[in-house]
């Protein structure tokens, strides 16, 4: 099942090792077994956790490529992470390159990526708060499927650091006033991705 995974990456630029492969295994399996019970993401079927999780959080290396971020030693947080997406797959593939964060408020969800961390062996922080209550301040804040678009701006602005980036994954549907801040990628066997990236350049403004 997993050589899906592989093979849909790299018919799009992004190379995995066999030991990412063999996380992302164990991460299959461990989230199939706790959505049976815990309701942790409404995709249930393994082919569309690879396709609507996996390779959709791993599309930010992409991303991040043509608009030229370095992640390189980078504090990155996911805000509103859920079961994990889009920062664990990303660090799985950047591995010690990035320092994650992942901020998430719902109980049941922070318990399951604190047990994800030891299963597949990769170093990140929960953070159990809402994105209110966070003090910390990061390089570069991600969010997917987390809320409407202008309380994500709000949220994340709050935490991002001056000239950090707020990245913003988003469907079909971008608002107005936000798509001159809008990426559009097309991969090979995926539908095409849209990301709202905006700079912090003040405490209290963003710019492109």
């Amino acid at each position: 099942m997993i050589e899906k995974l592989k093979d849909l990456c790299e018919k799009n630029g992004i190379f995995l090792s066999d030991d990412q492969l063999k996380k992302f295994e164990i991460y299959l399996n461990m989230l199939s077994k706790w959505n049976r019970v815990y309701n942790l993401t409404s995709v249930r079927r393994k082919e569309e956790i690879i396709t609507k999780h996996f390779f959709d959080s791993l599309t930010l290396v992409k991303l991040f490529e043509k608009e030229g971020i370095n992640v390189e030693g980078k504090k990155v947080a996911d805000l509103g992470a859920g079961a994990g997406f889009p920062g664990v797959p990303v660090k799985i593939y950047y591995g010690e390159k990035i320092d994650l964060y992942l901020i998430e408020s719902v109980g049941k969800k922070c318990i399951f990526l604190e047990m994800l961390k030891k299963e597949i062996s990769v170093d990140y922080k929960v953070i159990c708060k809402r994105s209110e209550e966070v003090e910390e301040r990061f390089d570069i804040v991600l969010s997917r499927a987390t809320g409407e678009t202008f309380d994500v701006m709000r949220w994340g602005k709050d935490i991002l650091k001056v000239g950090g980036y707020l990245i913003i994954m988003k469907g079909k549907k971008v608002e107005e006033e936000l798509r001159p801040f809008t990426v559009s990628l097309r991969f090979e066997g995926y539908p095409e991705r849209r990301y709202i990236v905006l700079k912090k350049i003040s405490e209290d403004g963003h710019t492109r």
